[in-house]
């Protein structure tokens, strides 16, 4: 399975220049190559392949004077943005013929050096990691980085992101072992919410953080102090860092938060059951902002993945079914109910549920029925996997084939 480490980078003035550089290199590739296809569907012509792309966009754009600035990057930071272009495509091809799962995907956008993120992508033979703990970039040197940890095996690729606050991070994909964990009696369904972040089948309840409402007082003073700056001037500009160094904070906290929360239920329990929520309609509703404060999607996203690699149970109870309907004692379908009702007796058994919790039992009962059914991945007594799929690197990305030269494992000199 492939992991994704991420670490804070410290570059130097210059190599923030060479790094702004390679950012812009990158996204002229990109805009370039993409505004050559639209221009040859738009035309009629067949779909432009990428080795044609490869000669004019990047060898002989290189050998121009409008372009000439292209040669002042490493020639694998501009091949890696046109085979990320050509993932975007196959992506948006496979979505629109059903090949693909989840959401439609569109087709890809032109890119901007006003994005708030910008990137760029190294193969095995544009990196190195040293001895001393630095990490050798192609065309841009040795950048100074914060090891929190050391790398499981050596990594097969490198994406240096710059952010909007600033700051920049080195992430590496690496192909490791699943880390097994020894088996437990212990299932659990998650019931997740607004006034509580979730609530577990056996009654436990885990309190929402709200680390964006507890910041909302100084988000609001940072944002009318940017509001007052005049548009274009410097100090707007470190106005805005300001607000976004402070919505860095938010999310960092609430990363740092899901990421024990996760960890710890899977520890706890050999199977994880939730709701398959439509978190994006509900994005769109007077209730966005705790919506998107909770974080439900990243909090079960890493609930699936570490669920793979500690050789868990998980599996989605999908969204249409009534978890708040039926009562958990006797299964007798009572009907909805509007969200104040936070409690209500069973008209059949009389049973008072919280109704919380008792949705939580519905969705560990209705988990229990889909592995039974064999429409959850499972390890078998073995601990080998049963029908599990490749579980992908975080943030979508797939790494590439190791070439060039080695990469060491770990970081030395910790």
């Amino acid at each position: 399975m492939q992991l994704r480490y991420n670490y804070r980078a410290y570059p130097q003035a210059s190599q923030r220049r060479a790094l702004a550089s390679a950012f812009g290199c990158a996204r002229v590739v990109w805009n370039d190559c993409l505004r050559d296809r639209k221009q040859a569907h738009a035309a009629g012509l067949p779909y432009v392949k990428s080795a044609e792309l490869s000669r004019i966009r990047i060898t002989l754009a290189k050998r121009t004077e409008e372009r000439a600035w292209l040669a002042e990057v490493s020639a694998v930071v501009l091949q890696q943005s046109l085979r990320d272009l050509d993932t975007a495509y196959k992506n948006f091809f496979d979505s629109i013929k059903a090949k693909r799962q989840g959401r439609r995907v569109g087709p890809p956008h032109y890119k901007s050096k006003k994005d708030t993120r910008q990137s760029i992508r190294l193969s095995t033979n544009a990196f190195r990691l040293q001895d001393d703990g630095t990490v050798y970039v192609a065309k841009v040197g040795n950048l100074k980085v914060k090891w929190s940890r050391r790398l499981p095996a050596p990594p097969t690729s490198l994406t240096v992101t710059k952010d909007s606050s600033g700051r920049y991070f080195l992430s590496f994909v690496v192909d490791t072992e699943p880390d097994i964990l020894p088996g437990l009696e212990a299932d659990t369904g998650l019931d997740l919410g607004l006034s509580a972040f979730a609530v577990l089948s056996d009654g436990s309840k885990i309190d929402s953080p709200r680390f964006l409402r507890r910041a909302e007082k100084k988000l609001k003073r940072l944002q009318r102090e940017l509001s007052r700056k005049t548009k274009g001037s410097k100090n707007r500009a470190r106005a805005r860092i300001k607000v976004a160094r402070q919505h860095a904070k938010v999310a960092d906290r609430r990363r740092d938060w899901h990421h024990k929360a996760s960890t710890q239920i899977i520890r706890d329990n050999q199977a994880v059951f939730v709701e398959d929520l439509a978190v994006s309609g509900l994005g769109r509703t007077r209730l966005a902002k705790s919506v998107h404060d909770a974080g439900w999607s990243a909090f079960v996203t890493m609930l699936q993945y570490k669920a793979v690699k500690h050789g868990r149970t998980f599996a989605k109870v999908a969204r249409a079914f009534p978890s708040s309907q039926i009562c958990s004692a006797c299964g007798f379908r009572d009907g909805p109910k509007p969200l104040h009702v936070r409690s209500w007796t069973c008209g059949k058994c009389h049973a008072v549920h919280d109704r919380d919790h008792n949705a939580a039992r519905n969705v560990l009962f209705e988990g229990r029925r889909i592995v039974a059914a064999g429409r959850a991945e499972t390890p078998n007594a073995c601990g080998a996997p049963v029908r599990r799929a490749p579980v992908p690197a975080q943030r979508v990305e797939a790494g590439s084939h190791r070439k060039g030269q080695t990469t060491q494992a770990g970081t030395p000199g910790l």
